[in-house]
């Protein structure tokens, strides 16, 4: 046999080996493995330590850890709206070992800042959507409305007299509250503040007659008789206030909104990493341990495929541009 011939055959013989059931793994199997054994995988949050997302974070982090016998860390990446830590993320290799753990303002941010450093759609590939919390329409114990219809109505009878109050110009309470402006053909003046707590005093205290937030933090004030809740902007009741109606069931279902936590890997990374890490995300956050934890900050387990969490952004992208067109909202 020609020297040729001999070559060819000894190359025919290793693809050969390498398709066989019960051949060891071929040289090219240590690149495909997912996690690196040795590597960390980092969870960049784009906000603050105790922040939703940094919390979710370094719940799920230790677990998948346990998992993949590897490092699971998270890393503040805090600025510009969540900007900075996404850039970051965008520019990062494509191998499953730097992710987003990211929240409802990737969704608004693009709307209020049209000059990004990346595209919130081309930039990412989405992995899974891991939580999602409820908000509430509140107003102060003296408005005399005790159903979301009649507060609209009220705001009809009194165009440009009724004010609600938010944690800042441009956050998800402002332009949630901006999108039942906008459906209800409604007009209420708009009280930024600095902080949640603030905005919530406000209208505890009768200066300001509503706002929206997440039910958990209402709670006490609900309870004390201060706020009153008309309604869930979420798709379910929530079980610490099983009175109070969804939005849908009070008449306006297009206003249904949810805070939501995500991961995103940087465009690009293979379909066999993104399915791994969705279907571990999945799991671990289907844990009674990991439920409980959740609960306690007003969250529950969302438990979809990637294409869920790809279809929401792109959602929540054309609905607070329209609204933040509409209004005419610019960032701070």
């Amino acid at each position: 046999m020609s020297k040729h011939g001999r070559d060819a055959s000894l190359a025919g013989l290793v693809l050969g080996l390498c398709g066989m059931a019960f051949a060891g793994p071929c040289p090219a199997s240590a690149q495909d493995a997912y996690p690196v054994p040795g590597r960390v995988i980092r969870f960049v949050v784009p906000y603050s330590p105790g922040t939703g997302a940094d919390i979710l974070s370094r719940l799920v982090g230790p677990k998948l850890a346990e998992r993949w016998k590897v490092a699971v860390v998270t890393d503040n990446r805090p600025g510009a709206s969540g900007n900075i830590g996404a850039e970051a993320v965008a520019n990062a290799p494509p191998d499953g070992h730097t992710l987003l753990f990211t929240a409802t303002a990737f969704g608004t941010n693009p709307a209020l800042n049209r000059r990004l450093p990346f595209h919130p759609v081309d930039g990412f590939a989405p992995v899974a959507l891991v939580a999602t919390s409820a908000m509430s329409v509140l107003v102060a114990a003296p408005v005399p409305a005790r159903t979301v219809r009649e507060f609209v109505e009220l705001a009809r009878r009194r165009p440009g007299t009724l004010n609600y109050s938010s944690p800042g110009n441009g956050t998800p309470q402002h332009l949630a509250m901006e999108l039942l402006k906008l459906e209800t053909r409604t007009d209420m003046v708009h009280v930024p503040h600095r902080s949640s707590g603030s905005a919530m005093a406000d209208v505890a205290g009768a200066h300001v007659q509503a706002m929206i937030a997440p039910p958990q933090t209402a709670g006490p004030f609900v309870h004390g008789g201060s706020l009153r809740m008309l309604a869930i902007l979420g798709p379910e009741r929530v079980a610490a206030f099983p009175d109070v109606p969804t939005i849908r069931e009070a008449g306006f279902p297009g206003l249904e909104v949810e805070t939501w936590y995500g991961v995103l890997a940087p465009a690009g990374t293979r379909a066999p990493i993104v399915e791994r890490l969705n279907a571990e995300l999945n799991a671990v956050t289907r844990e009674p341990d990991i439920v409980e934890a959740l609960a306690k900050q007003g969250m529950s387990p969302a438990s979809a495929p990637p294409s869920r969490l790809g279809e929401l952004i792109k959602a929540e992208l054309a609905r607070w541009t329209r609204v933040v067109d509409s209004a005419g909202i610019r960032a701070d």
